[in-house]
């Protein structure tokens, strides 16, 4: 069965910076399709960043220049790194896997920007 296991978020200063990391085990090839969506309380989730197995990448309009996504297919990681982080970046955030039609969600892990 695979699993997506989030890791790394946490309380952060505005301007500070983190690194999420998702972890998938339970397969042994690598999920084509990648990515980190995110929910604040209150609203919908949205997509924050994508990348595919030739580490092409696609980012949210309010993420480019401060966040970046990065994958390690033979250790089947992904990263997401922020930085300049803002408060309106706090929310639950998700890795999410989409490979020959299955998809596979995290259970998400919190991160909050508060002075």
């Amino acid at each position: 069965q695979v699993q997506l296991v989030e890791s790394g978020g946490g309380l952060v200063q505005p301007g500070g910076s983190l690194r999420l990391s998702c972890a998938a085990s339970g397969m042994t090839f690598s999920i084509r399709f990648m990515a980190w969506y995110r929910q604040a309380p209150g609203k919908q989730r949205e997509l924050v960043a994508t990348i595919t197995t030739d580490s092409s990448t696609n980012y949210a309009d309010f993420v480019k220049g401060r966040f970046t996504i990065s994958r390690d297919n033979a250790k089947k990681l992904v990263d997401l790194q922020m930085n300049s982080l803002k408060p309106e970046d706090t929310a639950v955030y998700y890795c999410f896997g989409r490979h020959i039609g299955n998809e596979y969600w995290g259970q998400g892990t919190q991160v909050t920007v508060s002075s």
